[in-house]
């Protein structure tokens, strides 16, 4: 069991036969009463994001996660080939299990794959990978300093704007939290 006052972004814990995992936490305290603690969870199996209320002192049911690490093969269809880099076992999970994220991949490409059991729960990417430039248009003399921004397909297929100084075939580092440019990449 764990205490509601645990329950922190990244957190997951178990509601019947649902796995929830904690998007947003905040802790309200009113007048004399006792505190309530109110979250924003999203269902790993079903994506639907809601709203609940605890009072301080409830418990929830602590899921079995694990994080385990495992290399990205390939992409057949909607669903993504994985293998475990230490007993090399290859096996598949669906798109609808990992979201947005599915847009951030490229072959070889290590993640940490969160899985209850033998179900996979979700994906955890670094929070920013490199990116090769594929296409973009031209830079403009006397734009190297400014802000302006312009259009880039990356080698994943990944469309990103970068500023006007960068051409095709540099390299870019993109967070993948937001899916925006950090900066370039030397050597």
């Amino acid at each position: 069991m764990l205490n509601v006052t645990e329950l922190r972004n990244g957190t997951f814990f178990r509601e019947g036969n649902n796995i929830l995992q904690v998007l947003t936490y905040e802790h309200v305290k009113m007048g004399r009463g006792s505190g309530t603690i109110k979250v924003k969870v999203k269902n790993v199996r079903t994506g639907s994001v809601l709203e609940k209320s605890f009072i301080t002192g409830a418990r929830v049911d602590e899921a079995n996660i694990e994080k385990k690490k495992a290399q990205f093969l390939y992409r057949d269809g909607n669903d993504f080939s994985f293998m475990d880099p230490v007993s090399f076992e290859q096996f598949t999970v669906s798109a609808q299990v990992l979201g947005d994220q599915v847009k951030y991949l490229k072959e070889g490409l290590e993640v940490l794959l969160i899985v209850s059991g033998d179900e996979a729960l979700g994906m955890e990417l670094p929070m920013s990978l490199n990116y090769t430039i594929t296409e973009t248009g031209p830079g403009e003399k006397g734009n190297t300093v400014s802000n302006v921004f312009k259009e880039a397909s990356l080698d994943n297929g990944l469309s990103v704007k970068v500023p006007m100084f960068i051409k095709i075939g540099e390299s870019v580092k993109v967070d993948t939290r937001s899916g925006e440019y950090i900066e370039r990449v030397k050597g």
